[in-house]
């Protein structure tokens, strides 16, 4: 198949089709898996389907009664993990036969490309949300390489390759929450989650809490690489997805780092967070588009959005007022809406 009919069939494939379609859906763990997940119930997926991701306690309540091929993981700015990716992929593509590769990143995603690539399956590279001014290192490689029909969540950015593609989060919508809590959340429980992001601690969001005066025993901490013996409550490093799901039903008020898999899974469950992002400066993160992703939150008014050094008791009060339900679900785009007979190869 030469390249143009490759991006074809791809856009081809995100606007759905009556038969069912075999689909190597391919992303990291945490907010690219999240946002895979999501758009793939949209999709009419074959149940011959496979994920390729890496083994965490949420990718397997995610895809619990998928077709899975876990792989080792890959870190930021990890070119040795590409290779490896893209060695360990080879044999799937020998062995099967898929209809279109779908990826929201990250550096996961360019190795299972490349092989897709050699064996002409049509790719689709969806740019995850959070990059809200411009694309993410890996998608700008997978420009480079020319490795997939190429979409952005952002319209403001959706030029050139890259064709516009129905936001995740602009399915969300603020609302009054349904029960009312006491106009103090001393009694109450507070569940803080700073994610599982390695190598990145988040002190600066712990030590705003606690100087909130609301945390305590009824206080539930998942800390990742922000390991602390000094807190209250419940501390732990990582959680079960059912453990999560618990905490997060229970709680009155949950505050959150500013990462895209964390955040929909608050708003799938109908919270409203207060949402603090990481920042490079800070030594918090890789770089900060964490911010980029607050600020659009912001904009929604689906959360309540803070800077660490910011936080106050009021906003986490705020926040125990508020929910989030969903909007009407947004289509997918049609081909002749996203696929011109112009496009540059893929």
């Amino acid at each position: 198949m030469p390249p143009n009919a490759d991006a074809a069939a791809a856009g081809a494939y995100l606007s759905g089709h009556e038969r069912p379609r075999k689909y190597v859906f391919v992303a990291s763990t945490g907010g690219h898996l999240a946002q895979l997940r999501r758009f793939s119930k949209r999709m009419n997926a074959h149940s011959d389907s496979l994920w390729v991701t890496t083994r965490t306690p949420q990718s397997e309540s995610l895809l619990e009664g998928c077709r899975v091929l876990y792989l080792p993981y890959v870190g930021a700015r990890d070119p040795f993990g590409v290779l490896r990716t893209f060695r360990q992929s080879g044999r799937l593509f020998i062995n099967e036969r898929f209809d279109v590769a779908i990826s929201t990143g990250s550096a996961f995603a360019i190795g299972v490309f490349a092989q897709a690539a050699l064996h002409h399956v049509p790719r689709i590279f969806v740019e995850s949300v959070s990059r809200v001014t411009g694309p993410s290192m890996s998608g700008r490689i997978i420009a480079l390489l020319h490795l997939a029909d190429l979409y952005t969540q952002h319209k403001g950015w959706a030029t050139g390759r890259w064709k516009p593609h129905p936001s995740v989060l602009a399915e969300y919508a603020p609302a009054p929450a349904v029960q009312q809590p006491p106009p103090d959340v001393d009694g109450h429980s507070v569940f803080v989650t700073l994610g599982t992001f390695r190598r990145y601690r988040f002190d600066s969001l712990v030590e705003a809490l606690l100087r909130t005066g609301l945390v305590g025993p009824r206080t539930t901490w998942q800390l990742g690489a922000t390991d602390r013996s000094d807190l209250p409550g419940r501390v732990e490093v990582e959680l079960s997805a059912a453990e999560f799901e618990t905490e997060l039903s229970r709680a009155d008020v949950v505050v959150t780092h500013a990462g895209v898999g964390t955040i929909l899974s608050l708003l799938e469950a109908g919270r409203f967070p207060v949402v603090v992002p990481r920042r490079r400066a800070r030594h918090e993160h890789v770089d900060d588009h964490q911010s980029q992703i607050a600020d659009l939150l912001r904009s929604l008014g689906i959360a309540r959005v803070v800077e660490a050094p910011e936080l106050t008791r009021e906003d986490l009060l705020a926040a125990t007022t508020m929910s989030v339900v969903p909007r009407d679900s947004v289509p997918l785009p049609r081909p002749e809406e996203s696929i011109s007979s112009g496009s540059d190869p893929s």
